[in-house]
């Protein structure tokens, strides 16, 4: 997929939506734990109630290669029913992959060639030639660790390096390696007021945003200072739709979480057309 159609399909469904697919059989209605593929079953069912609001679907891969090679069957069969039947829909990968060249190239070769991701969430601390395989694939997406969500995400990258916050020089270093058009990153919602200075330096890039709903961060302020002309946020909740009910209603449930996001997302986005 290219970042243009990427924007098409924001401005046609008036929505910049990420839903992420992290099933957890604990969690998931009892009723479908009886299924062949319990977990394919969950994501296809949610997949069908929300297509029309989503611009993007997110499966962390840590849910599925927890259930060892079943799992990796049910992502396949996810990201297959994703492609086949929603082929404008942005796929990414939520698998924190980095390691030196040969390995890079390998992961990516796994997730862009075989499984036809359009995007990974690749970890920067190895640095350029750890990324660098990843970006060579054309119209595929290679999305950067920069400033995350969770609690302990400032240990590191809230480090001052010279003038520079960690993330910020993770930010200005990457935008200097081959093929950086194929950057996004990855921007906790949980650190909306750091927005402002991040569009200093990647005015232009989308930014992937986790922590909208369950882990406490608020939409209104992650889009004062994150929106760029193009749009350019992926704003992921996972929890906060796909549970929203674990009952045999979950689908539809689901698919009224959704819409109210939705519906806050095209508010901005027409005020700020």
């Amino acid at each position: 997929m290219t970042k243009q159609q990427l924007i098409a399909q924001i401005k046609k469904k008036k929505s910049f939506l990420c839903i992420g697919l992290d099933v957890d059989l604990d969690k998931i209605p009892k009723h479908l734990l009886s299924l062949d593929d319990p977990v394919f079953e969950f994501n296809k069912a949610i997949i069908d109630a929300t297509h029309h609001l989503a611009v993007a679907y997110k499966p962390n891969t840590a849910f599925y290669e927890a259930y060892g090679i079943k799992g990796w069957q049910s992502l396949q069969k996810t990201i297959n029913y994703i492609n086949s039947n929603y082929p404008e829909i942005f796929t990414i990968a939520d698998a924190k992959r980095g390691d030196i060249g040969n390995t890079s190239t390998r992961y990516a070769k796994a997730f862009f060639e075989d499984l036809q991701f359009d995007s990974v969430t690749v970890a920067p601390y190895m640095g350029s030639d750890s990324v660098e395989p990843f970006l060579a694939f054309k119209d595929k997406f290679t999305i950067l660790l920069a400033l995350t969500s969770n609690k302990g995400g400032l240990d590191f990258q809230g480090l001052q390096t010279n003038e520079l916050f960690l993330y910020e020089q993770v930010l200005k270093t990457a935008l200097s390696w081959k093929n950086s058009d194929n950057l996004m990153f990855v921007v906790g919602a949980t650190k909306a007021a750091y927005f402002k200075n991040i569009r200093k330096i990647v005015p232009h890039h989308f930014l992937l945003v986790p922590g909208i709903g369950a882990q406490g961060g608020n939409l209104q302020d992650v889009c004062k200072y994150g929106l760029n002309k193009d749009v350019g946020l992926l704003i992921n909740s996972s929890r906060g739709i796909i549970y929203a009910s674990n009952n045999e209603d979950f689908a539809s449930k689901a698919m009224e979480s959704a819409l109210k996001l939705q519906r806050e997302m095209e508010g901005i986005l027409n005020l700020n057309s």
